[in-house]
């Protein structure tokens, strides 16, 4: 079990470069099956949850070479020869059920076990079940995981009920495979939706109104591998955003979207956090007076705040000045590591499962913390750099999962940090 060892208070300032998103990743990589010949993408992430994919693809007969010193990834796809993800590889990742609308196309059929992923609350996959029998694919469900098939894809009027974007993604992956024309209405607006349209536009499909929650595809029977970058990790700004605030240093922040991150920075500056850009692709934090300006945070589907984001905002809220409530309505095991912030000081009520209210400033101090999920454990991370005195936050392995060396780049920006066994 690793754990990450912090000697707090710091102060960071420096520069640091984001991540590919994580998000994206899992979509792009689903979508270079589609083609026939090797596809390339660049800027990926060397985390935990892609390396788990990568095992999942090579059990399927995918060839992978991932140089992880570039972040390049060759994906070539033509000796895929099962269509079932391995149960034991499968019940990991949450994200690997992506993979099924690919196998769709090039099988009809494709099995996948109940996924995993972390301890957050309900994910229930009726959205993404229906969007694929909208196609005319036939499910079969147990306790085990899903089957499902179909004889002929046809193009598809999806409505969906829940803006999933693991859901939309693989409606988009689907009908960009077949011929016709394929309108999935409710769809999700998350930039790796956008990500994925991208390339699936690159590969010969023809998308209108990504990044909108309605979307129109003209598929193709045959599309052709290309080169692709993973775009940048928005919620990894976030996070490097919030550690600099609460630090009271100045980063800079590189290969930062604007468009990314509206929702996220006007949500900071409600907090005191002072920004600017430099080159269009670099956000500078600025030390600030931290003072919630607003008493009400909540999350909502995108362009709205994520819920990725809630944990390392409640931890900016504690080192502010103000009493302010945070709502995550999406998870309701979301907010039960506010129970260690409380330990180490924080002074924070948990309202019921979905809400709680912090008062600020604290005056945080070290302690043995473990991690529960990537986000959570992301946040008590930003804590810790905060309080007095050592900290030791358990389970590294579970941030791993979603930020690529967090220890290292935080200790390039002058945190005390170390990573231990």
């Amino acid at each position: 079990m690793a754990k990450f060892i912090i000697q707090g208070p710091n102060i960071l300032s420096g520069t640091v470069r984001v991540s590919g998103n994580k998000n994206s990743t899992f979509p792009l990589i689903a979508a270079a099956l589609l083609a026939e010949e090797p596809s390339k993408l660049t800027n990926i992430p060397n985390i935990i949850d892609v390396e788990v994919l990568v095992e999942i693809l090579e059990n399927l007969g995918v060839r992978i070479d991932w140089n992880k010193e570039t972040s390049i990834m060759v994906i070539n796809p033509s000796n895929i020869t099962k269509c079932e993800i391995d149960p034991e590889l499968g019940g990991k990742l949450r994200g690997a059920i992506v993979l099924a609308a690919s196998l769709l196309v090039k099988f009809g059929k494709a099995e996948f076990p109940r996924p995993g992923g972390d301890p957050i609350g309900a994910r229930p996959l009726g959205a993404h079940i229906s969007a694929m029998q909208a196609f005319g694919v036939n499910c079969d469900r147990d306790f085990s995981g899903v089957k499902l098939s179909v004889d002929s894809l046809k193009p598809a009027e999806i409505f969906l009920e829940e803006a999933s974007p693991t859901a939309t993604e693989m409606a988009m992956i689907t009908a960009s495979g077949i011929e016709g024309e394929t309108v999935i209405e409710g769809a999700a607006c998350e930039p790796h939706v956008v990500d994925l349209a991208e390339m699936l536009i690159k590969m010969g499909a023809k998308i209108q109104g990504a990044g909108t929650n309605t979307i129109h595809i003209n598929g193709a029977k045959k599309l052709q591998a290309v080169e692709h970058k993973v775009r940048p990790d928005h919620i990894e700004v976030g996070t490097f955003a919030i550690a600099s605030a609460i630090t009271g240093g100045q980063v800079d922040i590189e290969d930062a979207l604007p468009q990314d991150l509206k929702i996220i920075l006007a949500y900071l500056s409600r907090m005191g956090v002072k920004y600017s850009w430099k080159k269009d692709t670099v956000l500078t934090i600025k030390p600030s007076r931290l003072k919630a300006e607003q008493g009400v945070f909540k999350t909502r589907t995108w362009p709205g705040f994520p819920t990725d984001m809630m944990s390392q905002f409640i931890v900016l809220a504690t080192q502010s000045e103000g009493t302010v409530l945070c709502h995550d309505w999406m998870y309701e095991s979301r907010m039960y590591f506010v129970d260690r912030l409380i330990k180490m000081g924080a002074n924070i009520f948990l309202a019921d499962p979905h809400r709680v209210i912090v008062i600020g400033p604290s005056n945080l101090h070290g302690d043995l913390i473990p991690s529960a999920d990537i986000r959570a454990g992301g946040a008590l991370v930003l804590a810790a750099l905060v309080a007095k005195g050592e900290s030791i936050v358990e389970h590294a392995e579970v941030i791993d999962r979603g930020y690529e060396n967090f220890d290292q780049k935080l200790a390039s920006l002058g945190a005390n940090i170390r990573r231990g066994e």
